[in-house]
C-alpha cells in the first residue's frame, strides 16, 4: 500500500478568507484602545472552527491553536456581539453572488441524545381504548404539538 496523501485542515484560515472576514470582527467587536493586547484573532477564528468541527472539549483544544479559555471567551463575547452571525451572512452573501447555493434544496445535520432535564413536557391525554397517552407540548408557547 502507498502512502496516503495528507489532507488539508478543516479549521485553518486561509489568506483568502481571512481577508473577508477580518473586515467584519474588526467592525463589531473592536479592539479596546487601552488594556492588554489583543490576542490573534485570527488563531481565535480557527480555534472555533475546530471546536466546532471536532466537537471536543473545550478543554480539550490543539496547544497550537491558543489558550483554550481565551477562546472559549472570544467565541462567547463574538455571539453576543453578533460577530459569528456577522461571519456567516458576509459568506452567504458571496456564494450568492457566485452563484454557489442551490436555495431550491437545502439539508441539516444534527445528532440526536437524551433530551436533559426531561425534553418536552408531556401532559396527560384522558384514557381512550384503555391506555393513557401522552402528547408533547411546546416549551415556547405551551401549546400541544404533533
Amino acid at each position: 500500500m502507498g502512502k496516503r496523501e495528507s489532507l488539508p485542515t478543516i479549521w485553518e484560515v486561509s489568506d483568502e478568507l481571512w481577508q473577508r472576514i477580518e473586515p467584519v470582527i474588526l467592525e463589531l467587536d473592536p479592539p479596546k484602545g487601552r488594556g492588554r493586547k489583543r490576542v490573534d484573532q485570527r488563531k481565535m477564528l480557527e480555534g472555533v472552527i475546530f471546536r466546532m468541527r471536532s466537537s471536543c472539549q473545550w478543554n480539550h483544544l490543539p496547544r497550537e491553536l491558543g489558550d483554550d479559555s481565551t477562546i472559549h471567551r472570544t467565541f462567547q463575547r463574538w455571539v453576543e456581539r453578533g460577530v459569528i452571525e456577522g461571519i456567516w451572512a458576509a459568506l452567504i452573501e458571496e456564494c450568492r453572488e457566485l452563484d454557489g447555493v442551490d436555495w431550491e434544496w437545502q439539508s441539516a445535520d444534527c445528532s440526536m441524545g437524551k433530551a436533559r432535564f426531561g425534553g418536552a413536557l408531556l401532559d396527560a391525554i384522558p384514557r381512550t381504548g384503555g391506555r393513557l397517552e401522552a402528547r408533547k407540548t411546546s416549551w415556547s408557547t405551551g401549546t400541544a404539538g404533533h
